[in-house]
């Protein structure tokens, strides 16, 4: 049975595909700058002559993302598509509310953001129990404890109001540290009994909709810093992966994602030390 993992660095990695689905957080950036040599990193690839492709589990759409991520130093012309779990989940909540009546919605976000019902024209509510759908996009927890959150939610959960995580990471960067993300929340309204849509990474959905924009563009490699999202979604769509140890991974070992990847069932093609060259 494997154990070791492999190591790839950026040269050999650019070698052997022609398609990169790249995370966002924790890969390229972490919640307040690009990561060193993360920004030359994605101008070298399409030096290469490469499809570059960010494929976030952000609430928020694809254009917002893709506009503050220049802001923060990445060039315009180093990625040639910017897809979020938000964007997608746009779709589908379209689809939903034409098989429906859904008005009101309850956003929980990391911002206050209720991008996703305005651009669906839903009516916001501060009352989880008075709307008619719950969108969970971000968490604020490490400001607002989960029990409060469990407490916002009850209500909702009570009369079976359906609820959309449309960012199902588990945990968020801040700070230079973690706290639970917008995937733990939708855990808590499983646990109150309710109905949760998970839309993002390791999701199908997210794949799919990325997958459409490359075909017939060659070899695709998924970059990621999450075994239970990027290398488990990879794994899911048929797609090798590597796992950066930066981000979630800041400090873990090889020898311990091998313990943890067996633990699981998904392991990563590759592990790199960071996505620079």
């Amino acid at each position: 049975m494997k154990t070791a993992l492999p190591l790839v660095d950026f040269a050999e990695l650019a070698d052997r595909y022609d398609v990169f689905f790249l995370d966002q957080f924790g890969v390229l950036r972490d919640d307040v700058q690009p990561y060193p040599g993360a920004a030359e990193a994605l101008l070298a690839l399409k030096e290469r002559g490469k499809i570059v492709v960010i494929l976030s589990n952000s609430g928020r759409s694809s254009d917002f993302n893709a506009k503050r991520f220049v802001k923060l130093g990445f060039d315009a012309s180093s990625f040639d598509h910017f897809i979020t779990s938000g964007e997608v989940a746009f779709s589908i909540l379209a689809e939903a509310m034409a098989r429906g009546a859904i008005r009101r919605s309850f956003v929980i976000s990391s911002d206050g953001d209720d991008e996703v019902s305005q651009r669906l024209g839903l009516e916001a509510t501060d009352v989880a129990g008075d709307a008619d759908v719950v969108v969970i996009s971000g968490s604020q927890a490490e400001r607002i404890s989960l029990d409060r959150y469990r407490d916002m939610l009850r209500p909702a959960a009570r009369r079976g109001v359906p609820c959309y995580c449309t960012n199902p990471d588990l945990y968020k960067l801040v700070q230079g540290g973690q706290a639970p993300g917008a995937g733990m929340i939708a855990n808590l309204y499983e646990e109150l009994g309710g109905k949760v849509v998970r839309i993002g990474k390791p999701y199908p959905e997210i794949y799919a909709f990325a997958l459409s924009k490359v075909e017939g563009h060659g070899k695709v490699v998924c970059v990621g810093d999450s075994l239970d999202h990027d290398i488990a979604g990879a794994a899911g769509a048929g797609l090798d992966s590597v796992l950066v140890l930066t981000g979630l991974q800041q400090g873990t070992t090889g020898e311990t994602i091998a313990v943890t990847s067996a633990a699981l069932g998904v392991r990563p093609t590759f592990l790199m030390h960071r996505f620079a060259k």
